[in-house]
């Protein structure tokens, strides 16, 4: 007689596509949504984030930077908002831009939240919070 033996995974973490070319916010934001029990896939460029989109949509949030080389947020905001598979992702625009038409453009191309720079990072994790469905980290005990 055969002997069956189950087990169980630990549930994957939501992952959140970041995509921003500065390497300081990346860390910011990964730290956070990791405080989240969210699993962070980055890209340094527009490009690179584009790439990572075509061949996975499985991402419960995505959080852009408005400037970035090769392939703006906007743009990227365009795409994923005009594919299906994609449409369903909500976006954080973030950006350091002054110019107060980008939150309207961001909201008219398709973002769910947007957050300009500087931002506190009570700021930062409230609009994640958001952004993810307001779910609340889980306490760990060591």
């Amino acid at each position: 007689m055969s002997q069956f033996h189950i087990t169980f995974k630990e549930p994957t973490p939501n992952r959140v596509l970041i995509a921003d070319d500065d390497p300081v916010m990346t860390h910011l934001l990964t730290t956070i949504l990791k405080q989240q029990q969210c699993e962070s896939v980055v890209a340094s460029d527009g490009r690179e984030a584009y790439r990572i989109l075509q061949a996975d949509s499985r991402f419960r949030a995505a959080i852009l930077d408005m400037s970035m080389p090769f392939l703006e947020g906007l743009d990227l905001i365009h795409y994923m908002r005009s594919e299906k598979r994609l449409m369903r992702i909500p976006i954080m625009m973030i950006t350091a831009e002054t110019d107060i038409k980008l939150m309207s453009d961001s909201f008219s191309a398709g973002a769910t939240a947007f957050l300009p720079k500087p931002f506190t990072v009570e700021q930062l994790e409230g609009a994640i919070r958001m952004l993810i469905g307001n779910r609340k980290p889980v306490k760990r005990s060591n």
